[in-house]
């Protein structure tokens, strides 16, 4: 049955992705998202990508779609997996890593646009059962990471169980425990500071005001309404057929493959999508466009603060409310970004859903792992984020 509005239920009590790098750190399509692409018009995006692959640590495989209106271009160099030399494909699937905190983002907003929540909204009055200290913090610093909960996927009792078996399954819903005894790290809207916990804490805040659980949101409220058909939300570490391989390529060591290294259940709402990049371009277009939800909801959603993704998407960044600024010398996207051992992603759309990019990387890069790796692949971004703005794509 599809989710109804239903009047806000009274608060009741309680029923990575970043794995702290490394320890830290299209059913046939809708709309033609990538079914159809165009024969590539720019060798220059392509040889960016080829660079990239042969890169000391670089990714076995990069698959970038650009997508401006109906016309659809996809890049992509190296494979899909080293085994069989395969190449990447638009439907192949992949983790999504912390671009599933856009998802935890346009699932609240929706409710928000409904009238099921409120973004002024306090974990007190909607999880009484999490820490008194926690109390104040509202549905909009969660969102926009000033919050201040402390991170549970750094906190030592979830390493030590993730290093013992890093396909350990956890209680999705009782992440928080492993940092229950701590008080908040600043006060409410003080500051940003980038938490896993803030997404796991958005997901029970919808759970609570629903009485549903946040996979049937996910499917009613995002899923359905722009049509992915090849996203979902695991909670083992299997992945679903075809799929982008994702490697640890640490030089001189032999490349892994980790595509199956972690179970999702310890970073669900917070990193644990496993999609397509046809799907997600459709995601992008759809949540970076405003199309979920209401002018009043989207004007909030992009009251920018200082801040930026984990790892930094191109350009200058800016936070929003689970959505980022990137501003570019060719102009402004809004998306998201992620990373998890074996892949890395960005996901960005002009702000009316037009243009769009989906950018995705079979390798973990960031700041902790491969700073200068990062800071090629963020210039060979914004290299694609120009083009496509440009209308070369």
């Amino acid at each position: 049955m599809p989710i109804r509005r239903r009047t806000p239920l009274r608060p009741r009590l309680g029923a990575v992705s970043l794995i702290s790098v490394c320890l830290t750190t299209l059913s046939p399509a809708v709309a033609g998202a990538a079914t159809h692409p165009r024969p590539e018009s720019d060798p220059a995006l392509q040889r960016q990508l080829e660079d990239l692959v042969r890169r000391p640590g670089g990714p076995p495989g990069i698959i970038a779609v650009l997508k401006d209106g109906h016309k659809t271009q996809v890049v992509k160099a190296g494979v899909a997996e080293l085994e069989t030399k395969r190449k990447p494909r638009p439907h192949d699937h992949m983790r999504i890593a912390s671009a599933a905190k856009a998802f935890s983002g346009a699932v609240a907003l929706s409710l928000v646009n409904l009238g099921d929540l409120s973004l002024d909204d306090t974990l007190g009055e909607r999880l009484p059962s999490l820490p008194d200290a926690w109390a104040a913090v509202t549905l909009r610093q969660l969102l926009n990471h000033t919050s201040g909960l402390p991170d549970y996927s750094k906190s030592d009792g979830f390493i030590k169980t993730l290093l013992a078996d890093p396909r350990h399954h956890f209680d999705s819903r009782k992440l928080l425990d492993y940092v229950a005894d701590r008080d908040l790290e600043f006060p409410p809207g003080s500051r940003y500071h980038y938490s896993n916990s803030d997404n796991i804490a958005v997901a029970l805040v919808a759970e609570a005001a629903t009485g549903e659980r946040y996979e049937r949101l996910l499917k009613e409220l995002v899923y359905r309404p722009l049509g992915m058909h090849r996203t979902s939300l695991p909670q083992g570490y299997r992945m679903p057929t075809p799929f982008l391989h994702g490697y640890d390529v640490s030089p001189p060591e032999p490349t892994e493959d980790v595509s199956e290294l972690i179970s999702m259940s310890g970073v669900w709402a917070s990193g644990g999508i496993v999609s397509t990049p046809a799907d997600m371009t459709r995601f992008i277009r759809g949540y970076a466009g405003g199309k979920l939800y209401g002018p009043d909801v989207v004007k909030e959603q992009r009251a920018w603060i200082a801040g930026a993704s984990e790892p930094a998407g191109p350009g200058k960044n800016k936070a929003g409310l689970a959505l980022f600024r990137y501003t570019t010398r060719c102009g402004v996207v809004l998306g998201h970004t992620g990373n998890t051992p074996g892949y890395t992603q960005l996901i960005a759309a002009t702000p009316d859903g037009r243009k769009s990019l989906t950018f995705s990387t079979t390798t973990q890069i960031n700041q902790t792992l491969k700073p200068d790796l990062l800071r090629k692949l963020r210039a060979v971004q914004e290299n694609f984020v120009c083009a496509l703005l440009k209308g070369k794509s």
